[in-house]
Protein backbone atom coordinates (compact mmCIF):
# COMPACT_ATOMS: atom_id res chain seq x y z
CA UNK A 1 0.00 0.00 0.00
CA UNK A 2 1.14 3.50 -0.98
CA UNK A 3 0.41 6.59 1.15
CA UNK A 4 2.08 8.65 -1.48
CA UNK A 5 5.12 10.69 -1.33
CA UNK A 6 7.12 10.69 1.55
CA UNK A 7 7.10 14.23 3.44
CA UNK A 8 8.98 14.70 7.01
CA UNK A 9 7.91 17.07 9.30
CA UNK A 10 9.00 18.29 12.91
CA UNK A 11 6.40 20.20 14.55
CA UNK A 12 7.31 22.94 17.43
CA UNK A 13 4.48 24.67 19.33
CA UNK A 14 5.66 28.57 19.37
CA UNK A 15 4.03 31.93 20.78
CA UNK A 16 3.84 33.41 17.76
CA UNK A 17 4.20 31.74 14.69
CA UNK A 18 4.71 34.63 12.34
CA UNK A 19 7.69 35.73 14.38
CA UNK A 20 8.62 32.12 14.81
CA UNK A 21 8.48 31.69 11.02
CA UNK A 22 10.57 35.25 10.88
CA UNK A 23 13.50 34.19 13.00
CA UNK A 24 13.70 30.22 10.92
CA UNK A 25 14.21 32.47 8.05
CA UNK A 26 16.43 35.15 9.06
CA UNK A 27 18.77 32.62 10.84
CA UNK A 28 18.71 28.97 9.53
CA UNK A 29 17.97 30.66 5.99
CA UNK A 30 14.36 28.47 5.54
CA UNK A 31 12.02 29.25 3.61
CA UNK A 32 7.71 30.24 4.58
CA UNK A 33 5.48 28.03 2.91
CA UNK A 34 2.39 29.35 4.45
CA UNK A 35 0.99 30.39 7.24
CA UNK A 36 -3.05 28.84 8.16
CA UNK A 37 -3.45 31.92 10.33
CA UNK A 38 -7.36 30.40 11.09
CA UNK A 39 -5.78 26.83 12.14
CA UNK A 40 -2.89 27.95 13.82
CA UNK A 41 -0.32 26.25 11.68
CA UNK A 42 2.55 27.47 9.75
CA UNK A 43 4.98 25.48 7.44
CA UNK A 44 8.97 26.25 6.45
CA UNK A 45 11.07 24.00 4.08
CA UNK A 46 14.00 23.26 5.31
CA UNK A 47 17.33 23.11 3.71
CA UNK A 48 16.63 20.01 3.96
CA UNK A 49 14.69 18.15 0.85
CA UNK A 50 11.69 16.40 2.30
CA UNK A 51 11.63 18.07 5.36
CA UNK A 52 9.50 20.39 6.66
CA UNK A 53 8.85 22.42 10.37
CA UNK A 54 5.59 23.09 11.69
CA UNK A 55 4.87 25.99 13.64
CA UNK A 56 1.48 25.36 15.80
CA UNK A 57 0.72 28.11 18.27
CA UNK A 58 -0.27 27.93 21.59
CA UNK A 59 -0.80 30.25 24.72
CA UNK A 60 1.86 28.49 26.49
CA UNK A 61 3.93 26.50 24.87
CA UNK A 62 6.15 23.92 26.41
CA UNK A 63 9.19 22.87 24.32
CA UNK A 64 9.75 18.92 24.30
CA UNK A 65 12.08 16.47 23.87
CA UNK A 66 12.58 16.55 20.26
CA UNK A 67 15.86 17.36 18.87
CA UNK A 68 15.97 17.49 15.64
CA UNK A 69 19.36 17.39 14.00
CA UNK A 70 20.61 19.30 10.43
CA UNK A 71 23.82 17.86 9.39
CA UNK A 72 26.13 20.62 8.49
CA UNK A 73 29.90 20.48 6.22
CA UNK A 74 31.62 23.13 8.42
CA UNK A 75 29.68 23.91 12.49
CA UNK A 76 32.65 25.99 13.17
CA UNK A 77 31.82 28.28 10.75
CA UNK A 78 27.87 27.81 11.48
CA UNK A 79 27.80 28.00 14.98
CA UNK A 80 29.93 31.36 14.38
CA UNK A 81 27.32 33.21 12.34
CA UNK A 82 24.57 31.79 14.93
CA UNK A 83 26.37 33.48 17.52
CA UNK A 84 26.67 36.24 15.70
CA UNK A 85 22.61 36.80 15.59
CA UNK A 86 22.55 36.04 19.32
CA UNK A 87 21.61 32.60 19.05
CA UNK A 88 22.03 30.39 22.39
CA UNK A 89 23.91 27.24 22.63
CA UNK A 90 23.59 24.41 25.15
CA UNK A 91 27.53 25.00 26.24
CA UNK A 92 30.19 23.76 24.06
CA UNK A 93 30.74 21.96 20.61
CA UNK A 94 30.75 18.40 21.42
CA UNK A 95 33.59 16.16 19.48
CA UNK A 96 33.78 12.56 18.85
CA UNK A 97 36.95 11.55 17.28
CA UNK A 98 36.65 10.68 14.26
CA UNK A 99 33.05 10.50 14.20
CA UNK A 100 30.80 13.49 14.65
CA UNK A 101 30.97 16.76 15.80
CA UNK A 102 27.93 18.57 17.85
CA UNK A 103 25.89 21.79 18.72
CA UNK A 104 22.81 22.52 20.05
CA UNK A 105 20.87 25.86 20.04
CA UNK A 106 17.96 27.11 20.99
CA UNK A 107 14.98 29.02 18.76
CA UNK A 108 13.30 31.76 20.94
CA UNK A 109 10.46 29.63 21.77
CA UNK A 110 13.21 27.11 23.77
CA UNK A 111 12.94 24.37 21.23
CA UNK A 112 16.18 22.61 21.23
CA UNK A 113 17.97 22.05 17.72
CA UNK A 114 21.11 20.78 16.71
CA UNK A 115 23.85 20.82 13.89
CA UNK A 116 26.02 18.09 13.33
CA UNK A 117 29.25 17.19 11.33
CA UNK A 118 30.55 14.36 9.85
CA UNK A 119 33.89 13.70 11.23
CA UNK A 120 34.26 9.78 9.27
CA UNK A 121 35.01 10.96 6.10
CA UNK A 122 32.25 8.91 4.77
CA UNK A 123 29.45 11.08 4.46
Amino acid sequence: MSLGKRKDYVAFSVKDRHVSAKWYESVLGFQTIYHADEAGWSELQTKTAGVTIGLGEHSKPAPGNCVPVFGISNLDSARQKLERAKVIFDGETGVVEGMVKTATFYDPDGNALMLAEDLTGTG
